[in-house]
């Protein structure tokens, strides 16, 4: 459950291969509702709990980055019956600025859409493996390609992670892998708190990693995911 919807998550499959993955794009991202009524943080966690229902009879490893592992989280704080391991990047316990997640929307539409190639909107938006990521992911239309997200849905559904949710990180009982990257967006400080917050908790830090761990230190991460979900 991470942005930017099929991109990132196929290289995630890929490379967990000889394990039944499930590949969530939550509302107002990827192949996602694009345009969801309701952002609440209970209708992501309601989401996720419908199709793990569907999809899986036994309890998962259920994985999520950023917002989708603030997700992730409260999935298996609410269910503990649905989650066997839940491993959560570059997660807290919630927060944020309403200024920050307003900036957020206004670079989102300063987006001059429709790009005519996958190649300008690549040359547009910047050579970051985020940046490049958005880019591959784009939808293809008759008059050019488009982001798969509304800015205003993604500002309303980033704006419902900013009240703490200590309680519900504190009820969480299965074995949790935090990954942490050294240049994420936390502080050391709020790393620690987080962790030790956790009631059963184990920390990996990776190195020359952003925020997008799971696409600027891929290996890095998918050598953290194997050990922990493969544990017995």
């Amino acid at each position: 459950m991470a942005p930017p919807g099929a991109v990132g998550n196929s290289y995630q499959r890929r490379a967990l291969s000889g394990r039944k993955v499930v590949l969530i794009d939550q509302r107002g991202h990827g192949l996602g509702t694009q345009l969801p009524a309701d952002t609440s943080r209970e209708a992501f966690v309601d989401d996720v709990v419908r199709v793990l229902k569907a999809e899986q009879s036994d309890a998962v490893d259920l994985v999520g980055q950023s917002m989708g592992a603030h997700t992730a989280m409260l999935v298996a704080s609410a269910r503990p019956d649905l989650v066997r391991r839940l491993v959560l990047l570059e997660a807290n316990e919630g927060g944020g600025f309403p200024e920050d997640h307003a900036a957020l929307g206004d670079f989102f539409r300063s987006w001059e859409v429709p790009f005519t190639t996958r190649e300008s909107a690549s040359s547009a938006l910047g050579v970051g493996p985020l940046t490049q990521a958005w880019a591959a992911d784009l939808q293809e239309r008759q008059d050019g390609f488009y982001p798969r997200f509304d800015p205003d849905a993604m500002v309303a559904a980033i704006s419902a992670v900013a009240d703490p949710r200590w309680e519900e990180w504190q009820a969480v009982a299965a074995p949790t892998l935090v990954v942490c990257a050294d240049q994420g967006m936390f502080t050391d400080e709020q790393k620690s708190t987080f962790v030790s917050r956790g009631a059963n908790v184990l920390r990996v830090d990776l190195a020359d990693a952003s925020h997008d761990a799971h696409l600027d230190a891929f290996d890095q991460w998918i050598v953290a995911l194997r050990d922990f979900v493969n544990a017995r």
